[in-house]
């Protein structure tokens, strides 16, 4: 894996129809949940108010944006990791890595002290290597998926990328 260079920013309302087609295109690469995202399009979402509310962080990389990451607002001291996406064709390149990071340091930011996602199988190994411990199972529309936590009280607190 090579960490991508690029940069992270918020993303902006005008790039929320890319921002949907950049999930459903990272979301069909696996077979398990295909048909059932196929036949509910309407699963496909990038909300506009997260967006408007700086909570969508995207990875640009020589003009294109080849990923992004949802965290929602702190409540109980967790934040949730609620959208994580990478373009296809920019996987293993370590940009997924870096918008866990980014995510981790704005929750802490805001006074997190975990943050919480919601994994399918597929990427359970992938949030293990940053830092996530499984913590049971969770129903999601299309059946179960994975509950995994990330401690953030131990962890250094560098500031948030701009």
């Amino acid at each position: 894996m090579t960490v991508e260079q690029g940069r992270l920013r918020r993303a902006r309302e005008d790039e929320v129809p890319a921002l949907e087609e950049l999930m459903r295109a990272a979301s069909l690469i696996w077979p398990d949940h295909r048909e059932d995202l196929l036949a509910h399009p309407d699963a496909i979402t990038v909300p506009v108010d997260e967006v408007r509310a700086g909570r969508v962080r995207v990875h640009e990389q020589d003009g294109e944006v080849t990923g992004f990451a949802t965290v929602q607002a702190v409540r109980g001291g967790e934040a949730e990791l609620d959208a994580l996406f990478v373009r296809p064709a920019s996987m293993r390149r370590g940009i997924g890595a870096r918008l866990v990071e980014d995510a981790a340091a704005r929750a802490r930011a805001e006074g997190a002290v975990r943050l919480a996602v919601t994994a399918d199988a597929n990427a359970s190994a992938f949030y293990g290597r940053c830092g996530f411990r499984m913590v049971g199972e969770t129903p999601t529309r299309f059946g179960p998926a994975l509950r995994m936590l990330r401690d953030l009280i131990s962890e250094p607190v560098p500031p948030p990328a701009r």
